[in-house]
């Protein structure tokens, strides 16, 4: 199982993350590309320091939303949508070919990750995006959004997908996750999360708020870590994944 966390998310003079604490211990680096944070400065020290740590490099590109961290949704003609990836992907990539690093997928972030998942255009708009590169990327995807219909879109573009769980968020019975604006939606408590990990790391599932179990077949687990206390629960998750091996 591996871990992959957002990564690149400084702006200019504005540091965002501890991303030299965490990149030791994952597997997976979604590297912001400038749709909602992130700068040349920004991601050419981030790809320099998933290679010193041989971490796979994925671009995380969003809508054209810096004000609002790309949470916003914002409504985008197919054929633009797919123009403002490529030209994300394609900023990071040059970087990446730049500083001898392999790009190997990429994640959309924020609400453009809730979106495409909702809606078939707009995860269409993705593909072809990510499909239309020289090299071969693979798609990271919410592996309990994953419809018969996104299936079938992905197979048609032929673009393999990296199927994701989160260590930390609450899950509904229906797959998404729970709104942060309710109580108990962001597991705070590290055995909490550890809990949640071990159960998808045994069972391939996860308890939902309703206490109702959702089956879940991840390649891979976010993790999320703005902060040192964060740090100390990723190397917890690294040691029990590390464990079961």
């Amino acid at each position: 199982m591996l871990l992959n966390c957002d990564m690149g998310e400084s702006f200019g003079v504005w540091k965002m993350g501890v991303d030299e604490l965490l990149m030791p211990h994952i597997d997976l680096a979604n590297i912001a590309c400038g749709g909602h944070a992130s700068d040349p400065d920004v991601m050419s020290a981030t790809l320099q320091l998933a290679k010193q740590h041989q971490v796979s490099v994925g671009a995380h590109p969003s809508y054209a939303d810096i004000a609002g961290f790309g949470r916003r949704t914002i409504p985008y003609q197919a054929e633009q949508l797919s123009r403002l990836i490529v030209t994300q992907v394609g900023a990071l990539a040059a970087l990446a070919d730049y500083h001898q690093v392999s790009l190997d997928y990429v994640k959309p972030h924020g609400a453009l990750y809730n979106d495409m998942h909702q809606d078939p255009g707009i995860f269409e708009a993705v593909c072809k995006a990510v499909a239309g590169f020289k090299r071969p990327l693979k798609l990271m995807v919410h592996a309990s959004q994953c419809s018969e219909s996104l299936l079938d879109t992905a197979q048609h573009y032929q673009l393999e997908l990296l199927k994701e769980a989160f260590c930390d968020r609450r899950y509904l019975a229906n797959g998404q996750l729970q709104a942060r604006s309710q109580s108990g939606a962001v597991l705070s408590e590290q055995q909490q999360v550890l809990a949640q990990v071990q159960q998808l790391l045994d069972c391939a599932s996860v308890t939902c708020a309703d206490g109702s179990q959702l089956t879940l077949q991840a390649d891979t687990l976010c993790v999320h870590g703005d902060n040192e206390v964060a740090v100390s629960t990723i190397q917890a998750i690294k040691q029990l994944i590390t464990s079961q091996l």
